[in-house]
């Protein structure tokens, strides 16, 4: 049983949700192609940063938009939360296929990886998207477990900084592309402190 602000399961909701998570995603990924095809901005640092930015953004709506729709306090609320997570990324692959595919958004490359097929990186898709979705979720519970700041400003503020510490350091160092080491920085500092609220609550 739930109440009407706490731990939020109806399908229904769960349906308009991911569909408000898959659109926002859709909207970073669009942005980032933009910035990073239309030539406005000359290639270097300052395009990778604003790149970073978009990465970094997107990676708060796709982790933390599902709990905060669920109002994730307790596992039932967690779990709505990966289901929202889990339809956005479907959102986002109808996106996809309707409107970036036809359009060329990716290079070649992005599908000989898969051997020429469009659909490999899908199933990762969906898994990537529902798994940080999942941990924002804990993350929002463990927070309002304790009483705190469940603002997504507020729960963010650690992964964003971990994402930009990676992003600055090993992009401005050449040795990752800069929105990639601040995805990868803001995924990892988002699982470590998901997996200090469940060391607490074991």
């Amino acid at each position: 049983m739930t109440s009407a602000t706490v731990d939020r399961s109806e399908f229904r909701h769960i349906l308009q949700s991911g569909t408000i998570v898959g659109a926002v995603t859709g909207a970073a990924v669009v942005l980032f192609l933009f910035v990073s095809r239309s030539g406005l901005l000359p290639t270097g640092v300052v395009t990778s940063f604003l790149l970073m930015l978009i990465v970094l953004a997107g990676g708060v709506a796709a982790a933390f938009l599902p709990g905060f729709f669920a109002a994730s306090r307790t596992v039932q609320g967690v779990a709505s939360a990966a289901a929202i997570a889990l339809w956005g990324t479907i959102i986002f692959m109808a996106i996809d296929i309707i409107l970036l595919r036809p359009f060329k958004a990716f290079p070649w490359t992005w599908d000989a990886i898969g051997g020429g097929s469009t659909w490999w990186y899908l199933p990762i898709w969906w898994m990537l998207g529902t798994f940080v979705g999942w941990m924002g979720a804990i993350v929002t519970a463990g927070r309002g477990a304790r009483g705190g700041d469940t603002a997504i400003r507020s729960l963010a503020t650690p992964a964003v900084l971990g994402g930009l510490s990676a992003g600055l350091g090993l992009g401005l160092a050449g040795i990752l592309f800069m929105p990639v080491a601040a995805g990868a920085g803001f995924v990892l500092t988002l699982v470590i402190f998901a997996l200090v609220v469940l060391a607490r609550r074991g």
